[in-house]
Order: C-alpha cells, then sequence, then structure tokens
C-alpha cells in the first residue's frame, strides 16, 4: 500500500487510549444531567447517588454481600496504597511485576515502607513470573491484567483457597471486561476511567471479611495519613464502605459513572461487557495472525490481555534496527494515524518495549477495531517507505 492509498473508512470513533478510556457508545453530556450540582455528598441525593454507585458496582461484577466496597480517593493508585499502607507488614509479603505498575509497588513496599521480609518476583515486559513460586503463607500483591504490557494472569487458579496470606489485586484494567475469582481475592481496587470510559481521581476499594480482620487487628508500624485510614478504636469505618467517602467527590464524575454501571447493567451485566471486550480483541487477534509485520507482545496466548493489547513490531528489518530506531518507528506509525484522526494515543507506555498499544475494552465497537486495521498497514507501510527513503 503506498503513501497516498488511503482506506476508505475511519474509526467513528479514534479514542483507543489505555486509560482515560473511550466513553460508552451513545455517550452525551445530557446522560449526566441528572447529577446534584453544587450539593454536599453528604446531603440525602449526595449519598444516595454514592449508595447507588457502590450497590450497581457490586451487582455488575457479582461481588459477595460480605465484601465491602469504597469509593476512594487518587484513583486506582489511591486504592492500592491505601491498602499497602494499612495492611502490609503483618506477614512477609511476595511483590509480583512484570510491568510499570507492579514495579511501582514493589518501589513502595521496598524503598517507602522498607518492609525487610519482601519478596519480589519479576518477569519482563510480555511474560508472567512463575506463579507456582508464590508463597500464600505470605501476602501477595499483584496486577490481574498488566496496563502497560498487555499481559494478564489466564484465572485465579494458581492462588490457594487455604492461604494465611491476603491477595491485594490491583485490577484497574481487568474489572468489568474479565472474571474476577472473587473468592480467592481479598482486595480489590480499580478506577472508573478504565474498562467503563469512566471520569478520573476515584478509585474502588473491594475487601473480603479476611481483609477487614486484618484492619482491625493489625496496627502498622508507621504513621497513617487520614487519607489512608480506614479504622478507628480498632473498628473498621463502616461508613467509607456505604458512600460516606473520606474526602469530596465529584458529584459529575458520580453520575457519569452511575451512566456507564447503566449502560454495562443494559447489556446483560459481567457477561455482556466481557463479550463484547472479547469480541473486540479477536478482530485484533485475527489480523494479527495474518500481519507478518506485527505480533503480540505477550507470547503466551493465555497471558493476553482482551483490554490493553500491547503489540510489537515483527518485521525483520525493524527489530535489527538500533532499540532508538524502533522505537521511533513504532512513534511514527502512531504519529501518522493521530494526524489523520484515525487513532489516538496508541504508542507504547513510555517504559515498555517500542510498539503500539490499543485499547480494546468493552466501551470500544468492534466496528471501529476493523475500521482501524487498514489504517495500521498504511502507517506501516508509509514508516516503512521512509525507512527505505533514509538508507
Amino acid at each position: 500500500m503506498t503513501k497516498n492509498a488511503l482506506p476508505a473508512a475511519k474509526p467513528a470513533n479514534p479514542n483507543f487510549s489505555s486509560g482515560p478510556c473511550a466513553k460508552r457508545p451513545g455517550w452525551a453530556l445530557e446522560a449526566l444531567s441528572d447529577a446534584p450540582l453544587g450539593r454536599s455528598h453528604r446531603a440525602k441525593v449526595g449519598k444516595a447517588k454514592l449508595k447507588l454507585a457502590i450497590d450497581l458496582t457490586r451487582e455488575i461484577l457479582d461481588i459477595p454481600a460480605d465484601y465491602r466496597i469504597g469509593i476512594v480517593p487518587a484513583s486506582d493508585t489511591g486504592a492500592v496504597e491505601m491498602a499497602l499502607w494499612s495492611m502490609l507488614g503483618a506477614r512477609p509479603v511476595d511483590m509480583m511485576a512484570w510491568e510499570s505498575f507492579g514495579e511501582g509497588w514493589v518501589t513502595d513496599v521496598v524503598k517507602q515502607l522498607k518492609l525487610k521480609d519482601a519478596r519480589i518476583l519479576k518477569a519482563g515486559y510480555g511474560e508472567l513470573p512463575d506463579l507456582t513460586q508464590v508463597n500464600f503463607d505470605h501476602d501477595v500483591v499483584f496486577t490481574w491484567n498488566g496496563t502497560t504490557s498487555g499481559v494478564r494472569v489466564p484465572n485465579g487458579d494458581w492462588i490457594a483457597a487455604d492461604r494465611k496470606g491476603l491477595t491485594i489485586c490491583d485490577a484497574t484494567s481487568a474489572a468489568f471486561a474479565q472474571k474476577l475469582d472473587w473468592a480467592k481475592l481479598d482486595v480489590v481496587t480499580f478506577s472508573w476511567q478504565k474498562v467503563l470510559g469512566g471520569e478520573a481521581a476515584h478509585g474502588m476499594l473491594i475487601l473480603s471479611p479476611r481483609a477487614v480482620e486484618r484492619l482491625e487487628t493489625y496496627v502498622p508500624a508507621w504513621p497513617l495519613p487520614k487519607i489512608f485510614r480506614m479504622t478507628k478504636g480498632g473498628k473498621l469505618i463502616e461508613g467509607i464502605f456505604e458512600g460516606e467517602t473520606i474526602n469530596t467527590p465529584s458529584m459529575l464524575c458520580v453520575e457519569d459513572y452511575i451512566d456507564a454501571l447503566s449502560w454495562a447493567k443494559s447489556l446483560g451485566g459481567l457477561n455482556g461487557l466481557t463479550g463484547r471486550a472479547d469480541a473486540n480483541f479477536k478482530v485484533l487477534a485475527d489480523w494479527v495472525a495474518a500481519t507478518p509485520w506485527v505480533d503480540f507482545l505477550a507470547a503466551d496466548p493465555a497471558t493476553r490481555s482482551n483490554t490493553s493489547v500491547c503489540l510489537v513490531v515483527a518485521d525483520p528489518e525493524v527489530k535489527a534496527l538500533p532499540a532508538d530506531a524502533q522505537a521511533a518507528f513504532a512513534k511514527a506509525i502512531a504519529g501518522a494515524l493521530e494526524k489523520a484522526k484515525v487513532a489516538y494515543d496508541i504508542g507504547a507506555y513510555r517504559d515498555a518495549p517500542a510498539g503500539l498499544r490499543i485499547w480494546a475494552g468493552s466501551t470500544v465497537e468492534a466496528s471501529d477495531l476493523a475500521a482501524l486495521l487498514p489504517w495500521l498497514d498504511w502507517a506501516y507501510a508509509d514508516a516503512k517507505a521512509g525507512l527505505k527513503q533514509a538508507a
């Protein structure tokens, strides 16, 4: 395909960012007209909205009735930090990292909390650590789906049912697109701006009864900022998990989250959402299988994410280039598509290997991904032509 042979059609929605992600199909600002703007979140109307968001979250994700669900500050990061700072230190901890966010939690635990009995289980981008090496007498911290590597755990079978430690799971790009094994998870976190395409800055913190017991029986050796405190007098502050947020939330963002949850419910809940994400992934997977110049970063098909799909340029001539030239080649593809207003924000994460990252979560339409594919081939051919000219 030559530079001038433009594909016939563009995606109706060019937003393929891995966060904030595309809004649900048909979304418009009018969907937020019922937001109680200018009202206190502690007023009856504010509490009712926050409680509705929690109740719909439980319903859509099929969260057990005895698990607490809280809306917390600072997105998924805030939710993870609350768990790490409030619960770790009671027993040794296994930290699992195979991409940048997992690496960030390792830094928190080793360099900030300075836990001496932290064991680090790492793998490179595109791979998982050896799950059989996890010690479930320890607490375990891991990401379910590596947003910056496109690598996920295939299921929860590797987690011991009779574990003594807690499992703390960052599920921010998995929740609502992949089925989480709640019986194997004690702390689960995610943010609104991923799979449901919500607005940023709010996180969700979900606690099992075992996690609540840890909070009520263990006091960390370090001081806790107010924003992390979930207990008072040795008892869980139940209000946090009934919509009484620690700080002031954006009621506009809350309304947007409720709108996304209501849309999810209209699809049939979690099965509808996972079905959309799986169908989206298949569009990309079928194209990769038929396209010699591109491949998945994740080598094992069982671990490939159906949301943050990470790709590498497999062309031998490009792979033979120095790392900075490979990165420039991938950026040329992403840049050409952005300039053409075909696909925004599809470059690989800054710490990840050079390549592309295309969001295929539940709010994306399969038809938009199908329309994107000829443009990817066009941008690759254009970048390859430029490479030959430079030579």
